[in-house]
């Protein structure tokens, strides 16, 4: 008689619950290691990559309209899809990655969205140039840049959830800071790399006799391309030690439902820093919630559940509205104060770079870094005081950038302002709004919220791009950004403090009798049987 399943008794059921109980303490409770470096440099390389190849074509799209449209943006809705494919690639790999993380498993599918990054980055810059002063070459770049977002939405929620169910809780915060960090340092290499790729090109260019217009195009032309295709050599190095990485020990208890196999794993990984999977190991199931249209139903129909999830989702769409509004248009901003008035030579194109170096050094990196300081402090720190102050800062800046550039169009100080919008977004909401989706929600569903918070971030950088930067001035961009900010400020007040809580505490769910059974495999029922 075939036999699938046997239960045991409600002894073995509490044994093994107290088994997942004392695993998940020792990772609570464990010190900083080198595997908790190894994953945060892991996961931190992926962000480095995404950042740099999403806003690096802020400097690259001034140099492709220099080459293939005269210096002018190209016809709607040509230019404005440059700039959001990416984001719209990212809004859709956000959501599929962010499920299938949570059916398929952490580990399947790390490694995989860098794949895709890889191919479309490099994609970009083989780009075919066509004929000079068409524009078929920004239809081929939207859909390289399309595919490359659908990796980078990949890494948003596998490197979140990732952090967080590794990470000890008295520093998860600051784990989960330091990779969304390297967002920060992925926009200033671009920059960088801009700096010293135009000042090769143009001292080659000075270095001539005569340059013919034909050839300043052409050393532009292959600019962009470099500055562009760079971005692929961060994930290659990384691909590797992504494909290595071992499957979180929450996803093995609590989805794999294999509780022996998650213990086994946790103390290779605390004790060595290394883990090791026998395939050939008795195998036992445990039966837990499992995860399910009807349960994600029934868990979230909960006023609790649904206003968390709902505070994330809207926290993140209001802030991506501002963040990616001047992230992806750096070159209009800087232009309309006065910083890059032209784009049609090589110290122009360099000047646009420095800016941006400014606003990435000076404003965003110093911004994640600061938030890493205070995250997990008690008493100055915590995710929510850090996302609401930063709204309120936001608003009140946003509000006098907006006054001051229409009043003073081409005001020097501006650049400050700018610098200091950029410290406040991510000492503040950009960079909690990354945190907190991957810790409030069950391990089953954790990285599906996050996918669904994320993608409702980037639906508001497709709005900001299409709706409010292309067609508004700076200044009444700047002005419409206030009102996000401001409800983003209302939203956060939805979302609960988890500094120092426990993951599964924030769950919501009863841990007691969280395993409620045991069911074996097919050879340990029949052995018994």
């Amino acid at each position: 008689m075939a036999v699938d399943f046997i239960k045991t008794d409600d002894l073995t059921a509490y044994l093994l619950g107290q088994s997942r109980t004392s695993s998940l303490e020792e990772v609570d409770a464990a010190h900083w290691s080198w595997f908790h470096f190894k994953v945060c440099l892991i996961a931190g390389v992926g962000f480095f990559t995404d950042a740099y190849d999403i806003f690096a074509i802020n400097i690259a799209a001034t140099m492709i309209n220099y080459v293939y449209n005269q210096g002018q943006e190209p016809r709607a809705p040509l230019g404005p899809l440059l700039k959001a494919s990416a984001p719209v690639g990212t809004l859709v790999g956000q959501l599929l990655f962010g499920r299938l993380a949570d059916v398929a498993g952490r580990k399947r599918m790390y490694g995989v969205e860098l794949i895709i990054i890889i191919i479309g980055t490099f994609g970009q810059a083989l780009s075919a140039k066509g004929a000079i002063q068409t524009l078929n070459l920004y239809a081929i770049l939207i859909v390289w840049r399309f595919i490359m977002g659908l990796g980078i939405g990949g890494d948003y929620p596998l490197s979140a959830v990732i952090s967080s169910e590794f990470a000890p809780s008295h520093i998860r915060g600051r784990m989960m800071t330091a990779v969304f960090a390297n967002q920060g340092w992925g926009q200033l290499s671009a920059s960088i790399v801009g700096v010293l790729v135009l000042l090769g090109f143009k001292n080659s260019a000075t270095g001539r006799a005569t340059v013919t217009a034909l050839q300043l195009q052409q050393d532009v032309d292959r600019a962009w391309r470099i500055i562009l295709g760079l971005g692929c050599v961060p994930a290659a190095i990384a691909l590797y030690f992504r494909l290595t990485i071992p499957e979180t020990p929450r996803f093995t208890m609590d989805i794999e439902r294999n509780v022996e196999q998650a213990r086994k794993d946790i103390e290779g990984f605390l004790q060595t820093g290394k883990y090791k999977y026998d395939p050939d190991s008795m195998v036992i199931r445990v039966n837990a919630p499992r995860a399910s249209f009807r349960d994600f139903v029934q868990y979230f129909r909960h006023w609790r559940n649904g206003m968390l999830l709902f505070g994330c989702a809207y926290s993140w769409f209001a802030i991506d509205v501002a963040f990616y509004g001047i992230g992806l248009n750096t070159d209009k901003f800087f232009c309309s104060i006065g910083f890059a008035q032209s784009v049609n030579t090589f110290d122009d194109f360099i000047n646009l770079c420095v800016a941006n170096m400014f606003f990435s050094g000076v404003g965003l990196v110093l911004g994640y870094w600061a938030t890493f300081c205070v995250i997990d402090n008690v008493k100055w720190g915590g995710r929510k005081r850090i996302q609401m102050m930063g709204f309120a800062m936001l608003s009140v800046l946003f509000l006098i950038m907006g006054t001051l550039t229409k009043l003073s169009p081409g005001s020097k100080a501006m650049l400050a302002l700018f610098c200091l919008a950029g410290f406040f977004l991510n000492f503040g909401p950009n960079t909690t709004t990354f945190i907190i989706p991957g810790e409030l929600f069950p391990t089953r569903y954790r990285s599906t919220c996050h996918g669904l918070s994320a993608a409702s971030g980037k639906l508001g950088a497709i709005i900001s791009q299409f709706g409010i930067v292309g067609p508004l001035s700076t200044a009444h961009a700047l002005f419409v950004f206030v009102a996000f900010t401001l409800t983003g400020l209302g939203a956060t007040c939805l979302v609960e403090e988890t500094n120092r809580k426990t993951l599964e505490h924030m769950s919501g769910e009863p841990q007691e009798s969280f395993i409620n059974g045991v069911s074996a495999s097919l050879t340990f029922a029949y052995l018994i049987y």
